[in-house]
């Protein structure tokens, strides 16, 4: 007499209908409720490996990594422009769908960053390129210029030192070249405290009287140093 299949259950039919509907592998477009495009690569139900994201609302591309559901790896965010075309804003690293790792960051056609991310923030070594010609290249930290960095003005003069906060802050110096001068001290929150202005190449520098010294007017200047070294937690030499 022949052996008779034991009719499945409905829990087993229902984990073997899941199973089939699940997504794996290279996929087709896939559409979500809100009109969102996805093509490309998925593991267990989620965009993992590579894959193009579209975002119906905004029109924003996403092109590159995926890991569990989330933009992770090498990957390239961009946005619609008037004439049809896409305009590149951020391409390098991500982590947990945020700017992680080393990237280009674009604010405009003239203005950018390239570095150092971390959690979507501007942290670590980087570059920034103004639109006012001048360009920062040194530490962030939490979006803003902190640790040692250097500032060119378009003008090639340019500062090197301590920066805190986004802000001069510490002990630097500040280059006229177009003066053959240096200014060297303490600076507070982007304001010089208490220095030194000198020549930095006397036998190259223009006349002293174009650009006379300016006169140290504190009556104290060692006492004003130790108070802005203080300030921020240096200790006074």
């Amino acid at each position: 007499m022949p052996h008779l299949k034991e009719p499945k259950t409905v829990e087993q039919l229902w984990k073997e209908w899941d199973y089939k509907a699940q997504k794996k592998g290279v996929r087709h477009t896939v559409y979500s409720v809100n009109g969102d495009e996805y093509t490309g690569e998925w593991l267990n139900n989620k965009k993992h490996g590579k894959g193009t994201y579209k975002w119906k609302k905004s029109g924003a591309l996403y092109d590159g990594d995926w890991r569990n559901g989330k933009r992770n790896g090498f990957g390239t965010y961009s946005i619609p422009t008037k004439d049809e075309g896409y305009q590149k804003v951020y391409s390098g690293g991500w982590k947990n769908d945020m700017k992680h790792g080393y990237g280009t960051l674009f604010y405009s056609d003239d203005e950018y960053y390239e570095g150092e991310f971390y959690a979507d923030k501007r942290s670590g070594w980087g570059r920034m390129y103004n639109a006012d010609g001048s360009t920062y290249e040194g530490e962030w930290f939490d979006d803003k210029q902190s640790g040692q960095g250097m500032l060119r003005l378009s003008s090639e003069n340019r500062y090197e030192g301590s920066w805190k906060n986004g802000m001069k802050n510490g002990p630097g110096k500040f280059f006229y070249l177009d003066k053959g001068q240096i200014y060297e001290g303490i600076w507070v929150d982007d304001v010089p405290k208490c220095g030194e202005m000198k020549d930095f190449d006397r036998d190259t520098a223009p006349d002293a009287t174009a650009y006379p010294l300016p006169k140290v007017e504190l009556a104290n200047p060692h006492e004003v140093l130790a108070e802005a070294e203080d300030q921020l937690g240096l200790d006074a030499e």
